[in-house]
């Protein structure tokens, strides 16, 4: 999969895996954990408090005011609501409920086409989709790209939703037709699955299997012909990316009548091997990686996502969420350790970066906290955060997490002037 070079003269060659044709289906778990983001404003449901008994697919939110809200994937009773904060700051109420072997569906899900009714039920939905951008009147999306290639490396699951779910896929792009009025809806897939992708209705584009061609800002590049300016988001251009995972939830709920409660995720074990598996959302970690026979040392670590741009976490105990893609567990020995060592100006990061920031001068200015003039002089908002800057790294240097953090304590900075 990796191909590097003597001495780094040319670049290494990272290329997306394979679809799996099989999943591991977990049983409904004995408890689930549902995270539900604070603060918010807007609609919601209401509060769940400890004792309240629940159904699959009913929403629950933290105040009657409140937009945020999530679903619940099981039938039970809530056993505790906690505070729960993320490794950056965001805060969330975590709640907990004892799941019974038997589902009882909640029926508030009416199935009527608008996108109020996208809005209200599945923006907690598998593959993590926000139908915000539509109701922007300052958006003016013009076109959608369902994504059918991964975000990160060693990650299937929108490739096998394409190969295995393409029908439920057809469902979900005239559901989006119809809520939003846009008739230009494309499929970006590995030449591979064309043949799958050509079935659904959408105009299919072809996208190189080679890392990070998958990512919506080089798709924006080489596949639509347009570069997302600094610090924009291709929503601001006119067009909105989905997983091809959210489009076949929309397109199998509308027609089942039940809103997704399961996730699909790609588990790599410490030897490699991937299993995709699927599961409730709220599941445990603990209970995806004994399904796959993976157990943990005290050392090794374990991450959300992918290699490239997955976070680490502290444990197995946390949650399955509608937004993880991938579970990697490499054990001590084979995990990269990073260091606080100085950068040695080797010119490693910005030969592979593919959008050509001057990767060894930004890094400075990270570690030092000078946010503004990291954005300013040396184009951190033009970062797409592939992270191979991190990659190929001779000083093992952390350069992706140093950029995601000054990303965000520039996005806190912002907000506060403007409120």
């Amino acid at each position: 999969m990796i191909k590097r070079s003597f001495l780094g003269l040319v670049k290494p060659r990272l290329q997306y895996s394979l679809v799996s044709d099989t999943v591991r289906e977990l049983p409904v778990p004995s408890k689930v954990t549902l995270l539900l983001k604070e603060p918010g404003n807007g609609g919601g449901t209401t509060p769940p408090k400890v004792g309240d008994a629940v159904k699959t697919g009913q929403k629950l939110s933290a105040s009657p005011e409140d937009a945020e809200y999530v679903i619940a994937s099981v039938t039970g009773t809530v056993s505790g609501i906690t505070p729960y904060v993320d490794g950056y700051g965001q805060k969330y109420t975590a709640i907990t409920i004892e799941a019974s072997s038997q589902d009882e569906w909640d029926d508030q899900f009416n199935k009527e086409l608008t996108l109020d009714t996208v809005q209200n039920f599945f923006e907690y939905a598998p593959g993590n989709p926000s139908f915000k951008a539509f109701a922007d009147p300052e958006k003016r999306i013009q076109a959608i790209v369902i994504n059918g290639m991964e975000e990160d490396l060693l990650i299937t699951t929108n490739q096998y939703v394409v190969k295995n779910h393409a029908q439920e896929i057809k469902s979900g792009i005239q559901v989006l037709k119809k809520i939003t009025d846009i008739d230009r809806i494309l499929m970006a897939v590995p030449e591979s699955l064309f043949q799958e992708a050509n079935t659904t209705g959408a105009e299919v584009k072809t996208v190189s299997d080679i890392y990070p061609d998958g990512l919506p800002h080089t798709i924006m590049k080489d596949v639509l012909g347009q570069v997302v300016e600094a610090g924009n988001a291709p929503e601001d251009m006119g067009v909105a990316f989905i997983a091809a995972e959210a489009v076949a939830a929309l397109g199998a709920a509308f027609d089942t009548g039940r809103l997704p409660v399961t996730k699909l995720l790609t588990v790599v074990g410490k030897d490699g091997a991937t299993t995709n598996v699927r599961a409730r959302i709220g599941t445990p970690l603990r209970d995806v990686l004994q399904v796959c026979d993976i157990s943990l040392s005290d050392r090794d670590r374990l991450i959300l996502g992918g290699p490239m741009r997955g976070a680490a976490t502290y444990s197995e105990e946390l949650p399955l969420g509608p937004g993880t893609d991938g579970v990697v567990v490499q054990d001590e020995g084979n995990s990269a350790e990073v260091t606080d060592y100085p950068c040695i100006n080797c010119g490693e990061c910005v030969r592979i970066c593919p959008v050509k920031i001057p990767v060894n001068m930004l890094v400075r200015f990270l570690e030092a906290r000078l946010y503004e003039d990291a954005a300013a002089m040396y184009d951190l908002h033009c970062c797409i955060e592939c992270g191979l800057c991190s990659y190929v790294c001779v000083s093992r240097i952390p350069i992706f997490q140093y950029i995601k953090v000054g990303k965000y304590e520039l996005s806190l900075t912002e907000t506060a002037e403007a409120e």
